[in-house]
């Protein structure tokens, strides 16, 4: 098992307070796209402390949020409470999700989190999304970082365009491909919007 297959590994980033991907607030990408989208029921894997899930619910979304460190879930049920919205928290592996949540969503939002899970797990990864999508469901990632190698090791691991087509290459359609304008600064033109929508498989 890797060290960031656990969930002390992240726990420990927390309470040292080394959470670089954590942007205090909702991801200005998710923000802008999610007028654009239709209610309906939403899960955010790898949630961290669940700026994007609160916004979400606010806009009427159905939110399942999911993280495996304890103190990212603490930080986000406090959050729900004080802004008044339901939030489904689970505190556990995103690979667990899978019988019980199979074909549970419209949505599934990723962020950081591909990149944080070792690169053996990425097919795994496809399998599990799929699973708990339902048909048509849409996949909508933030594909980070694109200036890093998998050889640089991680998390964050390296993570390259051609290789998420290539694992999201069988039932999957491509909706929307763009360097998003609305990226935060520090990544700019490192991360990429690809919205992919669950098809049969061929």
């Amino acid at each position: 098992m890797k060290a960031e297959d656990r969930s002390k590994f992240w726990e420990d980033i927390y309470i040292s307070k080394d959470t670089g991907w954590d942007l205090s607030g909702p991801t200005p990408v998710f923000h802008h796209l999610s007028s654009k989208l239709n209610i309906g029921d939403l899960c955010i894997i790898g949630c961290g402390r669940g700026y994007d899930a609160i916004m979400f619910a606010k806009k009427g979304f159905s939110v399942t949020a999911v993280d495996f460190a304890p103190s990212a879930i603490h930080a986000l049920k406090k959050m729900a409470s004080e802004s008044k919205v339901k939030v489904n928290t689970l505190e556990l592996d995103i690979f667990s999700l899978m019988p019980k949540y199979q074909q549970s969503f419209d949505y599934v939002i990723e962020q950081t989190c591909f990149c944080a899970i070792h690169p053996s797990r990425r097919k795994e990864y496809e399998i599990m999304v799929r699973g708990i999508l339902k048909q048509d469901g849409k996949l909508i990632g933030l594909w980070f970082p694109l200036d890093k190698s998998i050889d640089e090791g991680g998390p964050p691991y390296g993570t390259s365009i051609d290789e998420v087509k290539s694992i999201f290459n069988n039932g999957w359609e491509i909706l929307t491909e763009e360097f998003p304008k609305h990226s935060v600064k520090p990544r700019k033109n490192r991360e990429k919007l690809i919205i992919f929508q669950k098809k049969k498989l061929y």
